[in-house]
């Protein structure tokens, strides 16, 4: 593995390229990644990349997104079967049929969506800064919210807004056993239970911290609590752990029983050191998106960008 590592490396130095990967990729792969962050930061790295080649060590939607910050550059996907069952869950065409049969609307749709949803919408959100855009929309201007309803719904309660939401959902997300967590928490009564608002809210109901995968990470740091049960997925385990070495951390217990008795993203998983690699040295495979399309999506993404600042 070590060779294989040294080798990425190489190619990344000679082809003038960049590694970013989500903190639900493998350890491995993290490790050789020259940025590993959430979805609001990895655009925004994705934003000033430099390079010639972004190798987006992550899921089909933020290798598009990247694509549409970096038009001119070549944007690679180790795997093009890495998609997302959230962006899935909103087909294009019957989601421009619930838009138009909601007029008047702003929407606004979480980054977890494909290019043609983002080229439906007003302004782009991540789970970093949903709150934030949502605040941004005049109180008397409806909003549809896609895809993700247990966001939406976290989102609604938070500001009082009363959004009309998309039936969509994280796979991920959903799996999480809720009398498994009690059992656990039983177990462990000191530990604090975070979780990612792409959860059920008989899930979240339970954590004393609500965030993204970022946010969950600071807030273990800034936290005197030594034990934590996280509900998201368990990739973010390894970065978590490197910025708090001395505390426990206990990935929340999924509905079925699997390798880690945690929830995984199949998708997340499908890229490996092996694909990262084979990817650099082919060039291939390339993330395309048809200009027409991404003259559209790129406008709410930098809505998004501004607002964050």
């Amino acid at each position: 593995m070590e060779s294989l590592k040294e080798k990425i490396l190489q190619l990344k130095k000679e082809k003038n390229a960049v590694i970013l990967a989500h903190y639900y990729q493998q350890p491995e792969i993290q490790e050789i990644a020259d940025y590993v962050g959430d979805s609001l930061g990895l655009s925004q790295e994705a934003k000033k990349v430099n390079a010639d080649i972004i190798v987006f060590a992550g899921v089909h939607f933020m290798a598009e997104t990247a694509k549409l910050l970096n038009p001119k550059k070549k944007v690679l996907l180790p795997d093009l079967e890495a998609g997302c069952s959230l962006a899935e869950s909103c087909p294009p065409d019957i989601f421009k049929k619930f838009i138009d049969a909601h007029p008047h609307h702003i929407v606004i749709t979480y980054v977890n969506c494909s290019a043609e949803i983002k080229a439906l919408s007003h302004i782009v959100c991540t789970s970093s800064n949903a709150e934030k855009i949502v605040n941004s929309v005049p109180e008397n201007i409806p909003i549809i919210f896609a895809p993700d309803k247990n966001l939406g719904n976290y989102i609604n309660q938070k500001t009082g807004r009363k959004m009309l939401l998309w039936d969509g959902s994280c796979v991920v997300h959903e799996a999480f056993s809720l009398e498994k967590l009690i059992a656990l928490y039983k177990e462990h009564p000191d530990a604090g239970i975070i979780a990612h608002p792409e959860s059920e809210n008989r899930i979240l109901e339970t954590a004393s911290y609500i965030g993204s995968t970022s946010g969950m990470i600071d807030f273990v740091k800034r936290s005197p609590k030594t034990k934590f049960i996280v509900a998201t997925e368990a990739g973010i385990l390894y970065k978590m752990q490197e910025a708090v070495p001395d505390k426990i951390l206990i990935p929340a217990p999924a509905l079925e029983d699997n390798t880690c008795a945690c929830s995984e993203c199949a998708y997340m998983k499908l890229n490996t050191l092996r694909k990262v690699y084979d990817c650099l040295l082919h060039e291939s495979p390339e993330i395309k998106v048809p200009k027409k399309i991404a003259d559209k999506a790129i406008i709410p993404i930098q809505r998004m960008l501004e607002l964050s600042k």
